[in-house]
């Protein structure tokens, strides 16, 4: 962090701004953007938006001008404004992977389709790209991270989000040799499966949210994807599907959050987790050590009785810290976090009775929720990832509670995530032979 501090703040000095690309200007991308304008040596210089407006009025409320702002869908044009100090905003996600202005973009809209369209692009136009779209990455985050790699650039999910803030406590605790047992996070609220955007409106109205995101919170698969996330970084498993998301508060976590044999509830040794109880925003990792000298010591630094304790985040502020993987990306080339290999997958579930001939609407609809089970259960049960079941068609009956599986569905053949998915798992599969 201090070299990343002095690098922004040289540049701030000599008014040599990173120029950053934003797709999708919701709330997330919204305070991304006046952040940026307050931070060093960093700044959003682009937005691209379906709704125009949410570009353009997220500019004006840092002080641009109707002068300053251009709008656009050409890429020459964009990049002649950038050079002349404007910035852009364009409705094409699809523009901003080539204008050279820009070193890196961040991709905020939470699409699978477009996360994956818009990464790929990023990388084969030579530009580092940071997902604040982790339900990309446990889609088709192996076989992205691969293709930056031999392109030289930088693919990483972001800071911020709970996966980037507790893979940090996790780095600290094996860097120092403890042995990790559990790797969580809190959730403000107990999982509805069966929610939907009509039972979270009032809700998200109030909270100016689209609903359709409030529901893919309330019904629990933005947890299921983010300790997913978790998980395909660092081999920790979920004990079992959908985890137990136990009502469980701070201090309690080392007694609870633990293997079985110790008291605890887990059956393995290694797991990601969610709580109901007070952990909400923070995240947390429980480990353990062998040494009785080490556990002293512990004890001495008010770290409890053990043998099990607790390194405790009690916030992640989104995509505040997006900026931060950004700079690391482009002065370091040091990815956040990724997807190194599917340890786990989050599965389709129905929320309701399906029908033969009826199109899947996707995350955070009213058709189905995600599911984290790992990897090699989700094989075995033939079940479809959650990321590639959008605009799927149903063949057969489903019903409520049942997970989708191929031989349910007939996958949408000209959808790009479905498209790399498919390759992604040929290769995944040849690396085994």
């Amino acid at each position: 962090m201090h070299n990343l501090l002095r690098e922004l703040e040289r540049r701030e000095a000599e008014k040599e701004y990173l120029q950053v690309g934003l797709v999708g200007c919701g709330q997330m991308g919204s305070g991304m953007v006046n952040l940026t304008h307050k931070m060093p040596g960093l700044r959003i210089t682009a937005i691209a938006d379906l709704e125009v407006e949410r570009g353009i009025r997220a500019f004006k409320e840092v002080g641009y001008g109707e002068e300053d702002i251009v709008v656009t869908e050409k890429v020459d044009e964009a990049q002649k404004a950038l050079e002349r100090g404007k910035v852009v905003v364009t409705p094409s996600a699809h523009l901003l992977p080539k204008v050279g202005m820009l070193s890196a973009l961040v991709e905020a809209t939470g699409s699978p389709e477009v996360g994956a369209q818009v990464a790929w692009q990023a990388i084969l136009n030579g530009k580092n790209i940071v997902m604040l779209n982790v339900e990309t990455d446990v889609t088709v985050g192996w076989i992205l991270k691969r293709l930056a790699d031999r392109a030289g650039v930088v693919y990483t999910v972001s800071a911020g989000d709970e996966p980037g803030a507790v893979i940090e406590l996790y780095r600290f605790a094996k860097a120092l040799g403890f042995q990790v047992v559990c790797i969580g996070k809190g959730k403000n609220n107990p999982v509805d499966f069966f929610a939907t955007p009509d039972t979270c409106r009032e809700e998200a109205l109030r909270k100016n949210m689209n609903p359709k995101m409030l529901c893919a919170f309330v019904d629990g698969t933005k947890t299921m994807v983010e300790m997913a996330e978790v998980s395909n970084a660092t081999g920790a498993l979920p004990d079992i599907p959908g985890m137990h998301g136990a009502r469980v508060d701070v201090p309690d976590l080392p007694r609870v959050y633990i293997p079985k044999r110790d008291g605890g509830i887990f059956e393995r040794d290694f797991v990601v987790d969610y709580s109901t109880g007070k952990v909400a925003p923070g995240v947390f990792v429980i480990f353990t050590t062998d040494s009785p000298h080490l556990r002293q010591d512990l004890k001495f630094y008010s770290m409890g009785e053990g043998p099990y304790y607790i390194l405790y985040r009690p916030y992640h502020l989104c995509s505040f810290e997006t900026p931060l993987s950004v700079a690391k990306a482009c002065f370091f080339g040091e990815p956040t976090i990724n997807s190194l290999y599917f340890h786990s997958e989050v599965v389709a579930v129905a929320k309701r009775d399906l029908s033969p001939g009826q199109f899947i609407d996707g995350i955070g609809g009213f058709d189905v929720f995600g599911k984290i089970y790992t990897a090699q259960e989700a094989r075995s049960l033939h079940a479809v990832p959650i990321g590639v079941i959008h605009h799927a068609k149903v063949l057969r009956p489903v019903a409520r509670g049942e997970v989708l599986t191929y031989q349910d569905v007939a996958l949408d053949e000209d959808s790009f995530v479905v498209k790399l998915r498919k390759l992604q798992d040929m290769m995944m599969e040849s690396d085994k032979e």
